[in-house]
């Protein structure tokens, strides 16, 4: 295999993560995958043997609560060191672990496993005996592939000694600590020797500090990041310019030889052997003297992880960009993407750019500047009350059972487990997504109650859903069909929003949606379902606002009979107000990738002027600028009846005038003693003494102070005015 080495810049991906404006999400899933752990690298005697077993723990101060250790069952001293009393345990468990994948190992919380080798290591502070054991929770490569188990302060060491009879001994006093878990790093240290009294953090250091001494261990950090591997038995990828003499040993390909092309094939299945497709290619594999060149193909995030680059300068024939271009454009200002690459795909693309920076063919050190973590938009999972399980001894359970499950695993879903199930009234029927009905809530869940009144009027139905409901019903004869209190039969149904999938039948097509609107209201409407980064519900039924909002803008440009009606009559300023409003808002929220409440500015500038009826074309060519990003065809179309030759995207953006933002007049609430009596509206420049004046002598006004003293005016610019009579 072939493996990248992004292990070499493990701190330096951890540090970058300062430099760059990702999300704190993103960038605590980038650092909690790197996994950088600062601890000591610590070696145990084994009793009667040469070998010594290594460790790297983040806790060197609990060693004398180390009461046995474990060893990955991979790991190479197990066959060293097992006496022959237990090889036969050892031997049986081995198999055991063979058949265990790593992600069961990890997984596995419940089940402790685990077997002795007979061996014993030393304490290298005080030489007590510890008991070797090999345990599958222990990985090989994790670490050193061994740990010296302190049941007092880890859950699972615990466990174990708890099974195996193994001492338990505390050393770390956290009374003073209410609340504090078992593996929280404060309290005092207890039988401990010479720790003994120190805080946890001070004992941490004093233990390392005094292993140096002793030349038996050493402060290290150590990362959970492991080097990719690179290979893949393929055809499609890049291939490696890597060949191979007669003794297998590889070499790099000339330069002059390169680049090293793909050859044309007939058939991509693997070669015998398991070997990669290329190896049929044997005209092109192997070359003169014996040699051979390499089969495997580079994985997808070869070129994913730094092809923006040649966007810098897509024409040079020499370099991927030239040096002059990486210099002007740099990196990326602007990345959008979603978080399921965040320890795939864009860890590796911030390791190759930082490798590119060390070579000096990228002037920066980090690929992408700002990074926005687009929601996802999820569709709905129906579930339908299928079937009665009815267990030994006649108890009967109703079951929400998911639309896409078949009858076969309904008994797994309803974790009955492996028990004698009968279904009753199970049909298996796949259904496809769909929100129809009344709606109840039971138990914090959305149920759904399908009544017969309202399945007989599905072919009438508006309803999106109605089709697939029908197409569903008619397969439907099994569905358990309950009584409400009045008699009525309905079908019980509830839903949850998840990911979209074709295995759960709740995928929107974007084909069928822009079909039906087009595709400018489809891409509007995705904007406006909430803000970019959070996850939203597709609800078709949602649409047809943005819908009529597009229908409303078309009309400020036509009339009803489809006439062309824009004239080049002079906006009042009224009208002038509405469009600057609407680029101001426009232009700051998409800065801020506020996406959505643009959307929500141009429907609230598009009703404004469609009450003062404009059709001006000192209005409505910059609107149409302005919305030339979000319905970029209809814009795209207006643009061009508006008697332009090229293209609305390239046009310059609506430029801002403030002046027509500035209010002729303020409309003030007059209060007496603090309770609104009237509003005014006065000249926004109107000064206070101006306004108090102008209040008293109003005669609505007067008629609240007859009778009474005028103790205070208090005027507030822009605000209010409050008249304190008494």
């Amino acid at each position: 295999q072939w493996s990248l080495r992004i292990t070499a810049y493990a701190q330096r991906l951890l540090d970058g993560l300062e430099t760059v404006e990702y999300s704190e999400s993103m960038k605590k899933m980038q650092a909690n995958w790197i996994g950088r752990s600062v601890g000591a690298q610590l070696f145990f005697p084994i009793e009667g043997r040469e070998e010594q077993i290594e460790v790297f723990t983040t806790r060197p101060d609990t060693i004398f609560g180390a009461t046995f250790m474990v060893l990955a069952p991979e790991h190479e001293l197990v066959a060293k060191i097992t006496t022959p009393r237990q090889q036969a345990a050892i031997d049986e468990y081995l198999d055991y672990v063979g058949r265990r994948s790593e992600r069961d190992r990890m997984a596995e919380v419940k089940e402790v496993t685990g077997a002795f080798t007979g061996a014993y290591a030393l304490n290298p502070f005080n030489g007590a005996k510890i008991p070797v054991y090999i345990a599958e929770y222990v990985l090989l490569d994790y670490g050193t592939g061994a740990i010296m188990a302190v049941p007092a302060d880890d859950e699972r060491d615990h466990r174990f000694a708890e099974k195996f009879g193994i001492d338990i001994v505390e050393i770390v006093d956290k009374s003073m600590h209410p609340g504090a878990t078992i593996e929280d790093k404060l309290g005092r240290m207890i039988n401990s020797d010479f720790l003994n009294g120190m805080e946890v953090l001070d004992a941490i250091d004093a233990v390392i500090e005094r292993m140096e001494e002793l030349r038996i261990g050493t402060k290290k950090i150590n990362f959970r990041l492991r080097d990719a591997i690179y290979s893949r038995q393929r055809y499609w990828g890049e291939p490696f310019p890597i060949i191979y003499d007669r003794e297998g040993v590889a070499h790099a390909m000339d330069e002059e030889d390169l680049p090293l092309e793909l050859p044309e094939l007939d058939d991509f299945k693997p070669a015998s052997g398991g070997k990669a497709p290329l190896a049929r290619k044997e005209d092109w594999v192997n070359l003169p003297d014996g040699y051979r060149r390499e089969t495997d193909t580079m994985p997808g995030f070869a070129g994913s992880s730094w092809y923006f680059l040649r966007y810098m300068d897509p024409g040079n024939e020499a370099a991927f960009a030239g040096k002059k271009a990486l210099e002007y454009w740099r990196d990326v200002d602007l990345y959008i993407g979603g978080t399921e690459h965040a320890v795939g795909h864009l860890l590796y693309s911030r390791f190759w750019h930082k490798f590119l920076y060390d070579l000096g063919y990228v002037p920066t050190d980090e690929p992408y500047r700002r990074l926005v973590n687009q929601g996802m938009i999820g569709g709905t999972i129906l579930y339908v009350h299928l079937a009665t399980l009815i267990l030994d001894g006649g108890e009967r359970h109703p079951v929400w059972v998911p639309a896409h499950v078949t009858d076969g695993e309904i008994a797994t879903v309803a974790g009955i487990g492996t028990g004698r199930v009968h279904l009753d009234e199970a049909s298996g029927t796949r259904l496809v997504p769909l929100a129809f009905g009344t709606e109840k809530t039971i138990h914090n869940e959305q149920h759904y109650r399908l009544y017969c009144k309202d399945i007989e009027a599905l072919g009438t139905s508006t309803n999106s859903d109605a089709p697939y409901l029908q197409s569903v019903l008619e397969q439907g004869r099994g569905f358990a069909w309950e009584t409400d209190e009045e008699g009525r039969q309905y079908l019980s149904l509830s839903y949850e929003m998840g990911k979209m999938s074709k295995r759960k039948y709740n995928v929107v097509n974007p084909d069928d949606i822009v079909e039906r609107y087009g595709a400018d209201c489809f891409r509007m409407y995705e904007m406006f379902l909430g803000p970019v980064e959070q996850g939203k519900p597709w609800n078709t039924s949602g649409i047809d606002g943005v819908s009529r909002f597009l229908r409303k803008f078309w009309g400020l440009f036509y009339d009803s009979a489809g006439n062309w009606t824009v004239s080049d009559e002079e906006p009042t300023k009224e009208e002038y107000k509405i469009l600057h409003t609407a680029i101001k808002k426009v232009t700051e929220d998409i800065e801020r990738f506020s996406l959505n409440t643009c959307v929500s500015a141009f429907m609230v500038a598009t009703n404004d002027l469609s009450k003062l009826n404009t059709r001006k074309r000192a209005i409505l060519e910059p609107l149409v600028r302005l919305l030339a990003p979000y319905a970029v065809h209809l814009a795209e179309e207006l643009w061009h009846e508006l008697g332009q030759e090229t293209s609305v995207h390239h046009a310059d953006w609506p430029r801002l005038d403030e002046s027509y933002l500035i209010e002729d007049n303020v409309t003030y609430p007059i209060a007496v003693n603090g309770k609104t009596r009237l509003t005014v509206d006065f000249p926004a420049d109107a000064d206070k003494a101006v306004l108090e004046k102008e209040v008293l002598a109003m005669d609505d006004v007067q008629k609240y102070l007859e009778g009474k003293q005028l103790r205070r005016v208090i005027v507030v610019p822009g605000r209010m005015i409050n008249l304190v009579v008494g």
